[in-house]
């Protein structure tokens, strides 16, 4: 096994303060009451509900007043429910509108049958991401008969640099976009194992990352593209080491390439169609960022 990729944590770290014309550190804005309340609904719905005002006052970095005053008013329009022991999960309201926009989507729609032959192929978890700024969420997950105990369901989240669904999308974007996202959640520069993960998947259609150094999980994944060719999401396979080695891997590249093609078609007579790709608005860095997969432009926290 390889030295581990340097950004292997299931946390978001915030990016450097930007730097002014001075010299200076140009400090970011503080957040405002939609921030706030962003940031609240965000940690409510994680996995681990009901959630603990204590526990969400920890993952937001908000006080607990504040987090109180913001979940009465979230669960006083539908968005939060609360739990035992002064608890709160999500509302049914929030429940009601995450189920309307996955069934709305497209690529979705698509992806469903073919992480469902996925598993049934491979025996391993089968699910479809997309890439939010910096961070890649799984949208859709269809877990094998046994689960391994891996905890992966829909709405994990994991940096961009922190394994193969990640990796996989990195390098089917264009150079100039892809540069100042090839970083750890630290701002350090991608070690020599993280290149070469990136340098094969361009040549291979697939990423392969054999070297997760935590739960000892392995994934790979292969970029989904729309009408304009423009990678918008990736079908990912994930299992234990035992599971996906690197013989399975050769053996499973192949084949998810092949099942990512498939839903790229179909999406190719779509054009227009919403896809999950949300750079933030400060980090416009390269051609194309700061716009949606359909050219919209869409505002991250």
């Amino acid at each position: 096994m390889g030295k581990p990729v340097n950004s292997r944590s299931q946390k978001q770290t915030s990016a450097a303060a930007p730097v002014d014309a001075t010299g200076g550190d140009s400090a970011p804005p503080a957040p405002g009451p939609v921030d706030k309340a962003m940031e609240v609904l965000t940690a409510l719905a994680g996995a681990g509900a009901p959630h603990r005002l204590a526990d969400l006052a920890r993952s937001t970095g908000l006080a607990k007043p504040t987090v109180h005053r913001l979940l009465r008013a979230l669960a006083a329009s539908g968005y939060a429910e609360p739990g035992p022991g002064g608890s709160y999960r999500p509302g049914p309201r929030l429940l009601g509108l995450a189920a309307g926009a996955l069934a709305d989507d497209a690529a979705l729609r698509r992806a469903g049958p073919v992480l469902d032959e996925l598993r049934v192929r491979t025996g391993l978890f089968a699910s479809y991401v997309v890439r939010d700024d910096r961070m890649v969420v799984h949208l859709d997950v269809r877990a094998p008969a046994q689960d391994f105990g891996l905890g992966l369901n829909p709405g994990f989240r994991e940096p961009l640099t922190a394994g193969a669904a990640g990796l996989a999308l990195l390098a089917a974007l264009p150079d100039a976009e892809s540069a100042p996202l090839s970083t750890a959640p630290d701002g350090a520069p991608v070690d020599e194992v993280t290149r070469a993960i990136l340098t094969a998947a361009a040549r291979d259609g697939y990423a392969f990352d054999g070297t997760d150094a935590w739960l000892d999980r392995r994934a790979l994944a292969s970029p989904v593209r729309d009408a304009d060719g423009r990678a918008v999401g990736a079908l990912v396979l994930s299992g234990l080491a035992f599971t996906l080695d690197e013989a399975a891997a050769r053996l499973y590249g192949p084949m998810v390439r092949s099942a990512a093609a498939a839903v790229s078609a179909g999406l190719a007579a779509q054009p227009g169609v919403r896809l999950g790709l949300v750079p933030g608005p400060d980090r416009d860095t390269g051609p194309g960022a700061g716009t949606s997969g359909s050219g919209r432009t869409e505002e991250s926290r």
